[in-house]
């Protein structure tokens, strides 16, 4: 079991790799604590990192072990914004807090709850799980794809899942972004939406990539 110190460096080196960044220097930045040689001495000597020169890279097992922290790291991330709605300030503590109480069936039963996200808030990947693959659904699933919704039902935008940049900063021009309520207004011939005073048209592959937080039949 790895102190949350020791967690907390198996994030920074996770995040500085995703940048093909390898030197403590870049570990060092990505960190949201000081550490030293010790701490990085106790990661090699449990085999989850190797040091070469001013390199620091995963081992086999050390990337396993990092990807499990990062993935509950942020499938928190998304829980504490989308569902507690925190802002983002805030987030980021609350979430270093979840990730720790996240045992492994907690940690399936929230994802399937999300609906299995492959981004956390701020457009990062989260790692796939067995649950993922399976498209587990044994947690009834409150978030859907936009293109679920019917005529007349309703949700609270939690994460886009853009097939490109362009396609996202075109929905975010128009003002969907997550924390937006839409209500499909009627989905033939095109899938029509209504939000915040605004009537929107959008292709069907679009709106698969948009999930929301469906809402209930007393909250519509």
């Amino acid at each position: 079991m790895l102190s949350d110190k020791l967690v907390e460096i198996m994030e920074a080196v996770w995040c500085a790799a995703e940048e093909k960044l390898y030197t403590r220097e870049a570990v060092r930045k990505k960190c949201t604590i000081t550490f030293d040689e010790t701490d990085l001495d106790a990661l090699e000597k449990q085999g989850l990192i190797t040091r070469s020169g001013d390199t620091i890279i995963f081992t086999e097992a050390g990337t396993t072990e990092a990807k499990g922290i990062m993935r509950r790291h942020r499938l928190a991330e998304v829980l504490v914004s989308s569902v507690l709605k925190l802002k983002k300030s805030e987030m980021e503590a609350v979430a270093c807090q979840v990730e720790h109480a996240l045992l492994p069936e907690v940690e399936t039963s929230i994802c399937t709850l999300l609906g299995h996200p492959e981004v956390c808030p701020d457009g990062r990947p989260i790692p796939r799980g067995a649950c993922c693959r399976k498209l587990q659904k044994t947690v009834s699933t409150t978030v859907v794809s936009l293109a679920e919704l019917g005529a007349g039902e309703s949700g609270r935008i939690t994460y886009i899942k853009p097939e490109n940049h362009a396609n996202l900063h075109q929905l975010l021009s128009f003002g969907l972004q997550p924390g937006v309520t839409v209500t499909v207004h009627r989905k033939t011939p095109a899938l029509c939406i209504i939000f915040e005073n605004t009537e929107l048209a959008l292709d069907l592959n679009i709106a698969q990539n948009i999930f929301v937080w469906k809402a209930r039949t007393e909250e519509t």
